[in-house]
């Protein structure tokens, strides 16, 4: 089968080429999936240059999530049957024509669902709706968020308002801005305005901010601890910046701010299938009924790979880049 392989770590333009893999054969508790698109996400491209926490054994096959055609089930599966359209997130070497998957890590995507949605319904989305149960967020309080024009931030932003949560959504240009005001989403913050912190001050008024999720690092991750309310939770979700967190310590101590680290995809893997199960439901609700929106930046053919994880498009993308095997 072809599929996007590398055999050592390193910039993915520079690693990546399209190879002839074997097909896999799916285990007793795997189904194979005929790939109709995959994603392409930030921590796949992070995993490539064997810079995430997940290393894969060389060679490889780039991705993670994707949306296909079941094709062949193992003696063990129960649940799903050749045919089914299903979505999987989580799971490894999706940059291919065909993926296995554990059958607990794989859903049925219903019709009213377009591929393109199907194919970035999971991973991110999900990690958003994990986020604001891991931050026992209830309707009516603040959460505030940074690099919020990424996947997780516009779909965290799109899913508390479904669930009543409010949301500030700080982002660095009046481009990204623009982005966000595209699918409906509000209190959005321009660090390029000096007094974006009364910005956010005012927006609240006399409420206070219940939890912050930290998306870049640097100073930027003080920024946010620095809104936070007494008694909030600071939420470490990615680290974009490349560079360590900078708190003030006078900050988490007299806020007596709670700070955890949180990892979707280990814990995506660890929840229950009835959970995983009840949140994917939602997500697809909120999908269909518009209250969750997933731009696509582009789709490439797998052959364009290098193309479809070029850094200048992935870092000036303002919606999921695609690829169709």
């Amino acid at each position: 089968m072809r599929s996007a392989t590398y055999d050592h770590f390193g910039k993915p333009t520079e690693v990546l080429s399209i190879g002839d893999r074997p097909t896999p054969e799916p285990k007793a508790n795997e189904v194979r999936v005929k790939t109709i698109l995959a994603s392409i996400h930030n921590h796949d491209l992070l995993t490539i240059r064997g810079k995430y926490g997940f290393k894969p054994e060389m060679p490889a096959i780039g991705g993670s999530e994707a949306v296909g055609i079941i094709d062949a089930v193992g003696s063990d599966v129960k649940n799903l049957k050749v045919g089914q359209r299903v979505a999987a997130a989580s799971v490894q070497a999706t940059w291919a024509e065909y993926f296995v998957a554990v059958e607990d890590m794989v859903f049925p995507m219903p019709d009213s669902l377009d591929d393109e949605m199907a194919a970035q319904l999971i991973a991110m989305p999900l990690s958003a709706l994990m986020l604001l149960e891991f931050l026992e967020l209830q309707a009516g309080q603040w959460v505030i968020q940074n690099a919020a024009n990424g996947a997780v931030g516009k779909s965290l932003a799109m899913l508390a308002a479904a669930r009543g949560i409010k949301t500030i959504n700080v982002v660095r240009s009046s481009d990204a801005v623009a982005e966000l005001e595209a699918i409906g989403v509000k209190n959005n913050i321009n660090t390029e305005d000096s007094d974006w912190k009364e910005q956010v001050k005012a927006i609240i008024g006399d409420d206070k901010i219940t939890a912050a999720v930290d998306s870049v690092g640097g100073e930027d991750s003080g920024a946010l601890l620095s809104l936070l309310g007494h008694g909030g939770t600071f939420a470490v979700f990615g680290a974009m910046s490349g560079k360590p967190m900078m708190l003030n310590p006078t900050d988490m101590i007299f806020k007596q701010a709670i700070l955890k680290g949180f990892w979707g995809s280990k814990l995506s893997q660890e929840m229950s299938v009835e959970n995983k199960q009840r949140l994917v439901d939602e997500l697809i609700d909120r999908a269909v009924s518009g209250q969750l929106k997933l731009p696509t930046e582009a789709t490439f053919d797998l052959a364009d790979i290098l193309k479809a994880v070029d850094g200048k498009l992935q870092s000036e993308k303002s919606g999921k880049v695609l690829l169709k095997p």
